[in-house]
């Protein structure tokens, strides 16, 4: 996981469930406990695609990185 957050480019919640089988909650999780660590992690891009009521819809999606050290 934390490969593929060192990428460029970063990497989506969807990419790392499918890379670690995690679910979506445990992905979150793990972000914020590397924030509690310490540790940046980057939001490259939002993508909200929304739908009827101003409700987010299915597509939306964060980008997530982790910040270069020094």
């Amino acid at each position: 996981m934390l490969d593929l957050l060192r990428q460029p480019d970063g990497a989506t919640i969807a990419q790392v469930m499918e890379a670690t089988s995690w679910q979506s909650h445990t992905v979150r999780g793990f972000l914020a406990g590397l924030k509690r660590r310490g540790i940046d992690v980057q939001v490259l891009e939002r993508v909200r695609q929304v739908g009827t009521n101003q409700q987010g819809a299915k597509g939306s999606y964060s980008v997530y990185r982790l910040a270069e050290a020094g």
